[in-house]
C-alpha cells in the first residue's frame, strides 16, 4: 500500500471543521501542530510592533494514495482557500515508506478496494 502525506496550514478556527471533512473524505487520522505562523504574498500588519493575524495550525494526514485527491479537494472546499486568500494552503507530497500505520492498512484495504 503506498501513502501521500496532506500538509494543511489552516486558520485555527477552521482546524475542527477540516478534520471532520477529511476523515469524512476517507482520512483514518492526523497529526496537528499549534501556533504556527506564516505569510502570503502581502506582508502581515502590525500595531505598534505586534502583529495582526490569526494563528495557524499545520495538520498532518497520512492518506492511501487512492484516496489522496478527493480528501485534498475536501480540504480545500471546506477550508475555502481558493475563495478566500490568506486562509491557507494545503499540499500532497509522496511517502515512500512509513511503518505504525498496520492498523490502519487493514481498515483501508476494503475501503480503497470500493473506490477501484
Amino acid at each position: 500500500m503506498h501513502f501521500k502525506l496532506i500538509i494543511c496550514f489552516v486558520e485555527d478556527g477552521q482546524t475542527d471543521d477540516v478534520l471532520t471533512a477529511a476523515r469524512l473524505a476517507g482520512a483514518t487520522g492526523s497529526t496537528i501542530i499549534n501556533n504556527a505562523r506564516g505569510e502570503g504574498l502581502e506582508e502581515k500588519k502590525t500595531f505598534f510592533g505586534l502583529n495582526l493575524e490569526t494563528q495557524r495550525d499545520v495538520i498532518l494526514f497520512l492518506v492511501e494514495e487512492h484516496l489522496s485527491r478527493h480528501i485534498l479537494e475536501t480540504i480545500e472546499e471546506v477550508a475555502q482557500f481558493d475563495e478566500k486568500p490568506g486562509t491557507g494552503i494545503a499540499i500532497q507530497i509522496d511517502v515512500e515508506d512509513a511503518v505504525g500505520v498496520s492498523h490502519q492498512i487493514q481498515r483501508l484495504l476494503t475501503t480503497v478496494e470500493d473506490e477501484l
